[in-house]
């Protein structure tokens, strides 16, 4: 039987739920520390905790082998400053990376410290990170001692973009030798390696659950948080967390702004797993947020686009060369070693380029020209690139089974002839979170972040790094901490909360729900914003909240998960709004434009904006730019007993 239909036309019913059913019965658990979501950031906190010999719980609304953004693969370790073939220094290279505005300095400063000694760590837990079996002996910047491959990008500087950051000669590097910053990897073997090192740690992996709130002493607002409870999506159970260290590691949140499962697919190039829960529920227990406004760009991946680019954007097509349909180069950068691994055109050569197609000087469509490479450069970027990448190594595979041969075929691009992307799809994920210090402990006081769960995150490495680092934070402040006892009372009432969605046979399901906080997104929080506007939208998000909400319906445990994740968005969304009501300019970098507030960044709203709750009311602050101070300092007043690559068992 392949299909529902068939299995019904025997069968005579549908197939019963495959689990027990354990609907309000409780499980208590017990750690030192308390690891919330099981992505790479999250891996890596458990095991760094772990390594200090503490009992560590990690909880994984999925399956930890492959959870996560990163889980399926990665195909570039970047921003690696301290590997043996870098020309820069780790320092200098951070301070480079953050000379932007709303970024990240105290998790970029981690990430160039400590993600090669990450990267040595993986290695030595089973990952491949070196051309072991010499299988591209030869190709452009293959190292032969040291078997690394290093990437064209961000060789001569931090940007996707040429011309986008200006030439930076940096003292570390008179010679303006290639940065050699970025690490070609065989990224499908990280995710099974660090699960395989959880468990030899002993650490205990609850996947399949759904965290859900935070507890906190007394279950007060604003007070140390002392564990979590969760639900688990397969039979219901309900989980209840005590810890003296909990650390975020759930990322931001996905598709906010637009939902179309039915029609072309998911439409985010995020996990569907990723929906705000983390924040929402930092949120809530009153911890502090920012760049909460900022929104990014949705290119591939959305909606009825097709799912990568087939170069022309693509994050892992590197060096190959663009065509029209008759065979004409086109001057788009090939992310190569030709243009210092530039990803995206200048807007001068995109609009020639589109100039160019108008008046038939290029004639679509466009394609990869992969026949034209050479071919270890060819087979480095089809089966190590486009191969180990999360998002990209099911189509290689796809192309694979159906005769496809780089060395005769050309690969289609659907660069510019399936339209732009919708200015009311926005993009959530890379960019507002938890507000962190040097510690990388938020506002509360037991609780920490790591990753894309903490604002301004950068990539795969960062997460790693960062996670790594939060763990031995959170153990150490474990190691020192008394027990607390959590509110009975805040339990019952999360539970109430939780089951809500199962006491009712009808009504509405989940994806109605989430399409019209959606639809209310692309109306009142898009491309055109004012304080009326915003207003509306809180208003409507508000008006959901308090009819429609109540009328949820779960039939079975996957649907409450998705029920409760749907909350969570609601609720990010509405974060979303406060924050954008509390920024009264526009600006570039956040990619946020008011109308009614039109000076572009100007210089008393060059800040952090910041947003809690406090006592159940919103509460916003500022920040100043670099308010995290001198980076290589701070890291090193906070790091005195840091001991580098682990070594040990």
């Amino acid at each position: 039987m392949s299909t529902w239909h068939d299995y019904l036309k025997k069968k005579g019913h549908p197939p019963d739920w495959p689990y027990p059913v354990r609907f309000e019965q409780e499980q208590e658990v017990a750690a030192d520390v308390l690891v919330i979501g099981g992505g790479i950031a999250g891996c890596w906190a458990a095991i760094s905790a772990a390594r200090q010999g503490l009992k560590v719980a990690l909880v994984e609304k999925g399956d930890t082998v492959r959870s996560g953004a990163g889980g399926p693969g990665c195909d570039h370790w970047c921003n690696a400053p301290a590997n043996p073939l870098s020309n820069v220094d780790p320092d200098e290279w951070a301070e480079h990376m953050a000379d932007r505005p709303y970024c990240n300095g105290i998790g970029i400063q981690i990430q160039c410290r400590e993600n090669y000694d990450c990267l040595l760590e993986l290695e030595q837990m089973g990952g491949k990170v070196r051309d072991t079996g010499d299988d591209y002996v030869g190709a452009e910047g293959r190292d032969d001692k040291t078997r690394l491959m290093i990437s064209p990008r961000y060789t001569r500087v931090h940007s996707y973009v040429p011309g986008m950051v200006k030439p930076a000669t940096l003292k570390s590097n008179p010679e303006n030798k290639l940065n050699n910053v970025v690490i070609r990897v065989w990224g499908t073997t990280f995710k099974p390696a660090l699960k395989r090192e959880c468990k030899r740690l002993g650490v205990r992996i609850f996947d399949r659950v759904m965290a859900t709130s935070l507890l906190t002493e007394k279950g007060e607002q604003g007070t140390r948080v002392v564990g979590a409870t969760g639900v688990n999506n397969r039979t219901g159970e309900f989980m209840i967390f005590k810890s003296k260290a909990t650390i975020l590691a759930t990322a931001g949140a996905g598709s906010i702004w637009l939902i179309s499962t039915e029609l072309g697919g998911y439409s985010n190039m995020m996990s569907r797993t990723i929906t705000g829960d983390g924040t929402v529920m930092a949120w809530k227990a009153g911890a502090e947020l920012t760049t909460m406004e900022a929104t990014g760009v949705l290119r591939i991946a959305t909606g009825l686009k097709h799912k990568w680019y087939t170069g022309a954007g693509d994050a892992s097509y590197e060096n190959v060369p663009l065509v029209d349909a008759n065979g004409k180069r086109l001057p788009l950068p090939i992310q190569g070693w030709e243009d210092a691994g530039a990803m995206v055109p200048t807007m001068d050569v995109e609009q020639k380029i589109r100039e160019g197609i108008a008046k038939g000087e290029y004639t679509l469509p466009f394609y990869g020209d992969f026949p034209a490479m050479p071919d270890v450069e060819r087979r480095a970027t089809w089966n190590l690139m486009l191969g180990e990448e999360s998002t990209t190594k099911i189509i290689i595979n796809t192309f694979n089974k159906a005769g496809y041969d780089g060395s005769r075929d050309l690969l289609q691009s659907y660069k510019y002839i399936e339209g732009n992307s919708l200015p009311q799809w926005g993009e959530a994920g890379y960019g507002g979170g938890l507000l962190v210090d040097w510690n990388l402990k938020t506002t509360l006081e037991g609780l920490y972040a790591a990753g894309t769960q903490m604002f301004s995150p950068e990539d795969h490495s960062y997460a790693a790094a960062t996670g790594r680092y939060a763990g031995r934070k959170a153990a150490a402040y474990a190691r020192e901490i008394g027990g607390s006892r959590i509110s009975r009372e805040q339990v019952n009432r999360e539970k109430a909360r939780v089951y809500a969605p199962i006491k009712r046979s009808d009504g509405m399901e989940w994806k109605e729900l989430h399409a019209g906080i959606a639809r209310a997104m692309q109306y009142y929080c898009s491309e055109f914003k004012t304080e009326n506007l915003l207003n509306m939208g809180l208003g409507t998000l508000q008006k959901i909240e308090k009819e429609s909400v109540p009328l949820l319906f779960a039939l079975d445990p996957h649907k409450l998960m998705r029920s409760l994740e749907d909350i969570s968005l609601l609720n990010y969304a509405q974060i979303i709004i406060h924050a954008s009501l509390a920024r009264k300019a526009s600006s570039m970098p956040l990619n946020f434009r008011r109308i009614d507030y039109p000076a572009m960044d100007p210089p008393e709203w060059r800040k952090y904006i910041t947003i809690k709750q406090e006592n159940g009311k919103v509460k916003t602050g500022e920040l100043p730019m670099a308010f995290w101070g001198h980076m290589k300092e701070q890291y090193e007043a906070h790091n005195k007993d840091y001991t580098g690559f682990y070594k040990g068992k």
